[in-house]
């Protein structure tokens, strides 16, 4: 965990994977997230995809850490008087309900801009708040699904199934999973508009869609897709729906070991490094496409040359000999559990060991930038419900029977 948004407070007023990642991304960051649930129970992640203890999944342990929680009734009045008072001390808040939710229980942007004008306000929802499905629940997929990144065909029993995308560049499939694409961009706008707010004093209202991240982050594809036919040379590219991954020097092979590597000596200087290395120099003047790159697309007796080669060593032996040659070969890991194996990925902390007060030892992932150094540690495991209700509370000048009086009244709830 990086200290580079230490001293900014986050409310984070969000349930499902959505918000709650925005608010882990912003607690790996160092802000001082407080997670805003609603009685009675508050985030039902905690009680859905698999559990390690009760209220203890792991999607809830790993998108809420480095939060705090405090139950509050934001539909009573008294709930609302509570959330002005924390709005006055936070810098962001994050709102991961769709659009016009908070603006039909009083407290949506333009009633927070009133109170405190310099609020960075972020709406991240699957299709954003602006737009046709702007008030459309989503879940999961749907924003994938809504961003052409899912290719769908009907199978023979007649039920629809996933299928091979044949896109050109695959499309927007490579844009990866929604609701974590959204997230990154949403922080990013955060931390671009409290700089903003520190040069201007302005606030703003960020509209972060998953859907459009998705999009965003599989430009390649689409920019591709939508423009193909303005093209016109096509040379080192292949027809849309042709089979993917056909070149020889840009392909997946299998080791000796039964795992797999991706080869990718593709220039020039590569490919004569690295036949010169496996004793292949006859291979050398294999250049079957013209230009700066050749993928030898189509050779497939030179495809059956190299998996001959590859079966000769092991996967680590063929990654060794790429790190100390300096050729781009790299390992092909099939499941998240090879990711333990990997000295790539232990150097780099990506994956981080670390032990929950209720649910016990739990692999957490870490922070794919390393910010001076700086070990990530996990500085808050995922809170129960309201777990820090009366701390918070306490933290903005509430008095022992203020705070009595709150629960009482089923204003707050939790410890």
């Amino acid at each position: 965990m990086s200290d580079l948004l230490r001293g900014v407070r986050v409310l984070e007023s969000a349930v499902l994977l959505n918000g709650d990642t925005l608010g882990m991304l912003l607690g790996d960051l160092g802000a001082d997230v407080i997670k805003v649930e609603a009685p009675p129970a508050g985030d039902y992640l905690r009680d859905i995809l698999g559990q390690i203890e009760p209220r203890h999944s792991p999607a809830h342990l790993q998108a809420n850490k480095n939060k705090r929680s405090i139950g509050l009734d934001l539909g009573s009045a008294g709930g609302r008087e509570v959330l002005w008072d924390l709005l006055e001390v936070a810098d962001v808040f994050v709102d991961g309900f769709t659009a016009g939710a908070s603006d039909r229980l009083g407290i949506g942007y333009e009633q927070q801009r009133s109170r405190k004008p310099d609020i960075v306000y972020c709406q991240y929802t699957g299709f954003g708040s602006v737009g046709p499905y702007a008030r459309m629940p989503t879940h999961g997929q749907m924003m994938n699904a809504g961003a052409a990144a899912v290719t769908l065909a009907t199978a023979d029993d007649g039920f629809v199934r996933p299928a091979e995308n044949r896109e050109l560049m695959w499309g927007t499939s490579i844009g990866g999973d929604g609701t974590a694409a959204g997230a990154v961009h949403a922080a990013l706008r955060v931390a671009a508009a409290l700089y903003r707010r520190q040069v201007t004093g302005e606030g703003c209202f960020l509209d972060v869609s998953a859907a459009d991240a998705v999009v965003a982050q599989g430009w390649i594809g689409a920019v591709y897709g939508l423009n193909y036919d303005r093209i016109t040379d096509h040379t080192g590219l292949k027809d849309p729906g042709a089979e993917p991954l056909t070149g020889a020097k840009y392909q997946y092979y299998r080791t000796s070991d039964e795992r797999f590597v991706l080869f990718c000596c593709i220039e020039p200087k590569f490919w004569e490094r690295f036949c010169r290395l496996v004793g292949r120099d006859d291979l050398i003047d294999t250049q079957l496409e013209p230009g700066p790159v050749d993928f030898a697309r189509d050779a497939d007796e030179l495809r059956r040359e190299l998996q001959a080669v590859f079966e000769t060593r092991t996967q680590r032996e063929w990654v060794d000999m790429a790190v100390r040659e300096r050729v781009p070969i790299g390992p092909a890991h099939q499941g998240a559990a090879c990711l333990r194996d990997d000295p790539q990925i232990a150097a780099r902390q990506i994956l981080v060991e670390g032990h929950h007060p209720s649910a016990g030892p739990f692999t957490y992932v870490g922070e794919p930038a390393i910010v001076d150094k700086q070990p990530y540690a996990v500085r808050r495991p995922a809170p129960a419900f309201g777990a820090h209700t009366t701390e918070i509370l306490t933290e903005i000048g509430y008095d022992e029977p203020r705070i009595a009086d709150l629960f009482t009244g089923g204003v707050v709830a939790g410890d």
